[in-house]
């Protein structure tokens, strides 16, 4: 799983099994675990990140979003 993003020590990863989903983002700190989809900018799953958390994740998303895709699509080759 490529680490993509790290931020305040949360890691924005991608697993190379889900090349069948539509483009999206873990982001993982200690047991707090949850997947962003990238062209919705929705949450598609959460696991213990308070609402806080998930919107200060959603707000990096937003900013590295571009970037994340283009990481996506070389990774995954599309």
């Amino acid at each position: 799983m490529p680490k993509v993003f790290e931020w305040k020590g949360w890691r924005f990863e991608f697993y190379s099994l889900d090349r069948v989903e539509p483009p999206h983002v873990h982001i993982r700190k200690d047991r707090k675990e949850t997947k962003i989809w990238l062209e919705r900018l929705e949450v598609a799953r959460n696991k213990r990140c308070t609402d806080k958390e998930l919107n200060e994740l959603l707000d990096v998303v937003k900013h590295h979003q571009h970037a994340f895709l283009e990481k996506w699509n070389e990774h995954f080759g599309n």
